[in-house]
């Protein structure tokens, strides 16, 4: 009989007879010298579905490299910048995203990469490639805190004015009529936050084109499909004295709760004014007083089909506009992106959408980001008397939620300040842990464009990157 070790190293009948007998690795890339042989010649799917179930999308991840004078040039492979890093050749610059800047004079050969930029209202989606892969994909949301906070803001500005015994009059002192390209605040900031995230983008990789979609919409005619010529003039108000006349005509006089007709009425916003409601008359009907006052006091329900809001088309009409225009950029259309995503098979999703616009011709997909835009916490109101700009908050803690801070060698996210400020909440095996900020060091700030780092965990260790913790 033949004995276990002899077992061991007979040769099966898979193995071929001129194969080497030398002992080595079961991961075939360890083992196949890269000056002989031509690795990743299989060409993946466009789907990111497929290529994560095959196992090749990790190949494919990308850390983005700078320059000595913090140009940015074309990324590199997870183990070259672990290598760098353990040479003393780079060090780390930033967490969110993962960036190392080089420490030694190199070569600056760089590839034409293109940027497509999928805008959105409440996400927007970037993808930037090469002619044979995909460098960085992933999607941004967007705020939409902002009409909040300039409620909230305006209400601090009454508080202080009603405080003060005179002050002079002014005149002509609004936005609206000083600027001329004058947009509402939350649009204004989703705008600002497109050219910020190519701004980002730019700085991280060497984009040589950029490509955004744009889009059109006629919201009185997603409103009537019939109007036409002069009627876009006329509006639904048209022979009635006020809005009020016109939705007390078109209830018949009748309250929208009770379905009474006698009484004093009052007009009733489906969507409240705080909550982004507007004035137009499919978001206002007909109620009586007393039912008007019991429904905000919540003794008596009522559900009205809430309207359809134009916010996001009032915002993608002013893309090209403040977008496309400021940023000398090309653009491309939603339909176009569409028969192509199609053509390809792939999910509809902000990143693949980008991916499209960007110039879809077979390239390797890489693993996305889902970053997220945080607010600062530090609003400033208008200058005081003596010219400065006071913030809303009277104290601000060192630490803010979204934080990297390290401890004990480890590195956690925080979760915010508590206790005066002297103490810290981190995430620690999912669970709440708080800490002294005497014990903590800061790492990266959260605010702004938040980026992921889960990505980069599996590749870069000891230090280099992120522990599991952070999501």
């Amino acid at each position: 009989m033949e004995t276990k070790q002899q077992q061991l190293f007979k040769r099966n009948t898979y193995t071929p007879k001129d194969a080497s007998q030398v002992f080595g690795s079961v991961v075939l890339s360890l083992n196949r010298e890269e000056t002989l042989s031509e690795q990743d010649l299989k060409t993946l799917d466009n789907s990111l579905d497929v290529n994560i179930q095959s196992g090749k999308t990790e190949q494919n991840l990308r850390v983005f490299v700078l320059n000595m004078q913090k140009k940015p040039m074309m990324p590199c492979k997870p183990a070259k910048a672990r290598h760098l890093l353990q040479q003393k050749k780079a060090e780390v610059v930033s967490c969110k995203p993962f960036t190392i800047q080089l420490t030694i004079p190199t070569g600056e050969t760089k590839q034409e990469i293109t940027l497509g930029i999928d805008s959105g209202y409440k996400n927007i989606g970037f993808s930037a490639t090469t002619q044979k892969r995909e460098l960085v994909s992933g999607e941004l949301e967007l705020r939409t805190d902002v009409s909040k906070k300039i409620s909230e803001r305006a209400m601090y500005r009454r508080g202080r004015r009603n405080k003060l015994w005179y002050r002079k009059p002014k005149f002509l002192n609004r936005v609206k009529t000083k600027c001329k390209n004058w947009l509402a605040p939350s649009v204004q900031h989703k705008i600002d936050t497109h050219i910020r995230l190519v701004e980002k983008i730019k700085i991280l990789l060497p984009i040589s084109k950029v490509i955004v979609e744009v889009a059109q919409f006629d919201a009185q005619k997603l409103q009537n499909v019939d109007i036409q010529g002069v009627e876009y003039q006329q509006g639904q108000t048209q022979g009635h004295d006020n809005l009020r006349a016109f939705i007390l005509q078109r209830d018949g006089y009748t309250c929208q709760i009770c379905n009474k007709k006698d009484g004093m009425f009052n007009i009733h916003h489906i969507i409240q004014r705080r909550d982004g409601g507007s004035d137009r008359p499919d978001n206002l009907v007909t109620v009586h007083k007393s039912c008007h006052d019991d429904f905000h006091s919540g003794k008596i329900k009522h559900t009205f089909k809430k309207p359809k809001s134009f916010k996001e088309t009032a915002m993608m009409n002013n893309i090209k506009k403040f977008v496309v225009d400021k940023l000398g950029c090309n653009c491309t259309y939603g339909y176009i992106t569409k028969r192509k995503r199609i053509e390809n098979n792939l999910e509809k999703t902000h990143y693949n959408d980008a991916f499209v616009i960007s110039g879809i011709s077979n390239q390797k997909r890489t693993k996305p980001f889902f970053s997220k835009q945080i607010g600062r916490n530090n609003r400033c109101l208008q200058l005081n008397r003596k010219g400065f700009k006071p913030s809303i908050r009277k104290q601000r803690y060192s630490f803010q939620p979204n934080d990297i801070v390290e401890f004990e060698g480890n590195k956690y996210l925080t979760k915010g300040s508590h206790n005066k400020g002297t103490r810290i909440i981190i995430v620690r095996d999912n669970k709440n842990k708080s800490v002294s900020i005497k014990k903590v060091r800061i790492i990266c700030f959260g605010k702004g464009i938040v980026f992921s780092t889960r990505q980069f965990l599996t590749t870069l260790k000891d230090g280099v990157s992120l522990p599991q913790t952070i999501r």
